[in-house]
């Protein structure tokens, strides 16, 4: 399996770097919180290639450059939707996972014209929606990465990223009800974001399917064969 070339384009405030493969359909592939478009690389080359793939470096990850104060999922979504003003796509299929499913979120909410067929794994749009113990462990993290940063370590980024973990992601409940786009949201048997959270999304997405992925967790469902089926499944379907 050969790695994929990055490339660049120039969006306002922000060098965004992204990946391609493939001809046909476009599928935008969306990273979680601290991850890059890498982890991706299978559903590039092998899960996905009847597809032509676009996997994209979020803002403040990868190889994505930019200069911020803060990050927003919010602000996320803007970026997509100008990569596919800058790129001349006028229909997108849609993988998000975990952090990348909150973006798609709001792509369905922005441009339900230009993202027609949405994949959101494991997506939570309010923080109590983490499970306790996860939870937990991220507010860790973040105490201990902030005395670091302020004993001259430079931790801005990863604050500012584990920031999106701790804060709503901006989506009230009437938003959700009135997105029109097909949403497909899947999510593990031992996933950080809790069951009852996910129902109560999908239930509030008017045209939303739901899938609970056995036998895995927030951290192994994206390459999980059933998860894969799940989505190969949605997006295929009459196309």
């Amino acid at each position: 399996m050969n790695k994929l070339p990055t490339e660049y384009v120039d969006l306002p405030e922000i060098h965004l770097a992204y990946t391609q493969h493939g001809s046909g359909q476009i599928l935008l592939l969306l990273h979680g919180n601290s991850e890059n478009k890498g982890i991706f690389k299978d559903y590039q080359q092998k899960y996905f290639p009847m597809f032509h793939t676009i996997a994209i470096d979020s803002r403040g990850h990868g190889e994505s450059k930019s200069t911020d104060e803060k990050y927003t999922i919010d602000q996320y979504s803007n970026d997509v939707i100008d990569f596919c003003k800058a790129k001349g796509i006028n229909e997108a299929y849609v993988i998000g996972y975990s952090d990348g499913g909150n973006i798609a979120l709001f792509l369905a909410k922005k441009a339900p014209e230009l993202f027609t067929r949405l994949v959101a794994i494991s997506p939570n749009y309010l923080v109590s929606g983490t499970n306790d113990d996860a939870l937990r462990l991220i507010k860790s993290l973040y105490k201990i990465m902030s005395f670091l940063d302020r004993i001259c370590f430079n931790f801005k980024k990863s604050l500012m990223r584990f920031n999106l973990m701790l804060t709503d992601i901006g989506i009230t409940d009437d938003e959700l009800k009135n997105i029109r786009t097909d949403v497909k949201i899947i999510y593990a048997e031992h996933d950080m974001i809790k069951e009852a959270h996910i129902k109560q999304l999908a239930a509030l997405i008017p045209r939303s399917t739901l899938n609970k992925v056995n036998d895995c967790n927030h951290l192994t469902i994206l390459n999980k064969k059933e998860a894969l089926a799940i989505i190969k499944s949605y997006l295929l379907e009459n196309h």
